[in-house]
């Protein structure tokens, strides 16, 4: 499991190595929810590699022995995580591969390499990407990153929820996207352990109900089919650890759709000047959709976890 002290202590391995990013007023936004409320958007798009995951990555690679990373790194990932591998590799001199769907945004394959990783494009499933990284992985002795699964990447990522409840130490409501778990888990447990009495509440999108799943089940249930547009979500499974944390510690879970995504999108581009990717709007479509029952005047904080959208696809979805 993964403890308050987790975060605490991952907050110090990665301070001074990333933004602090802002925790800013979207009252507009805030306006248009029945009822109105007090919104508030932690700013993750800002993040060094335009997303979250970065956090996770730092504190996971702070752990490993000199001789891991002498041989290197693996890792597989939509987009996001593969940037976070890859800047956090070259930031300490690491050698890193990332395997990556064929049908990966372009702009996330070309930024991923950018960075100095070996990007291997395999397939078109994520399910199918995760095999062909561990075949990689054991044929040139690599140390495996896991996305999510792993409780030093979810203590990183839950230092969002630390940085949140010190610019609004009262929130009411926290609203975390979800895919494999590692950000939405790792912030409820910051959150909840210093802050009870606030609710967490998860968002899938209706075409990628990776969480929603498991927790039907009580156990990491793997998707036959992933259908939408916020990649950043499209986790094929999610993990026992992160199921766990969810089961735990989040309030509620649930479901939007595209269509909901993407008006939260050109909204938040329109009303805050933030250009959100699909996967980070989901947070604000659930609270503008009504799906989540709120008091009016809460104290409401959504977390937009990334900005990376290839400029062709922005066009469409918009």
């Amino acid at each position: 499991m993964v403890t308050l002290e987790d975060v605490l202590a991952a907050q110090r391995v990665i301070a001074g190595r990333l933004h602090r990013t802002p925790l800013l007023s979207a009252r507009a936004l805030g306006e248009m929810a029945q009822p109105p409320v007090q919104l508030f958007l932690k700013a993750e798009l800002l993040q060094k590699t335009g997303a979250f995951k970065v956090r996770g990555a730092l504190n996971m690679l702070a752990a490993l022995s000199p001789e891991q990373k002498q041989r290197g790194l693996i890792t597989v990932s939509a987009g996001n995580h593969a940037q976070a591998v890859a800047w956090s590799a070259a930031a300490e001199g690491v050698p890193a591969t990332v395997v990556m769907a064929e049908t990966a945004v372009r702009s996330k394959v070309n930024a991923t390499r950018g960075y100095g990783a070996e990007v291997v494009l395999f397939g078109t499933s994520m399910s199918g990407i995760f095999d062909r990284a561990h075949q990689i992985e054991h044929e040139r002795g690599l140390t495996f990153i896991p996305p999510f699964d792993d409780p030093r990447i979810v203590a990183g990522q839950g230092t969002v929820g630390l940085e949140i409840l010190e610019d609004l130490p009262d929130p009411d409501l926290v609203i975390v996207p979800c895919g494999g778990g590692g950000l939405c888990s790792g912030v409820a447990v910051a959150i909840k352990s210093s802050r009870p009495q606030a609710r967490v509440v998860i968002v899938e999108p209706e075409g990628a109900p990776t969480m929603h799943r498991a927790l039907d089940a009580g156990k990491p249930v793997p998707l036959e089919s992933i259908n939408t547009i916020a990649d950043g979500l499209s986790a094929p499974f999610t993990s026992q650890l992160t199921l766990s944390l969810t089961q735990r510690y989040v309030d509620e879970a649930v479901l939007v759709s595209d269509a909901e995504i993407s008006q939260a999108m050109g909204l938040i581009l329109e009303r805050c000047k933030l250009l959100a990717e699909p996967a980070a709007a989901a947070s604000v479509a659930a609270l503008l959709s009504g799906k989540i029952t709120v008091a009016e005047g809460a104290k409401v904080v959504a977390v937009l976890s990334g900005g990376n959208v290839d400029r062709e696809r922005l066009k469409a979805l918009l």
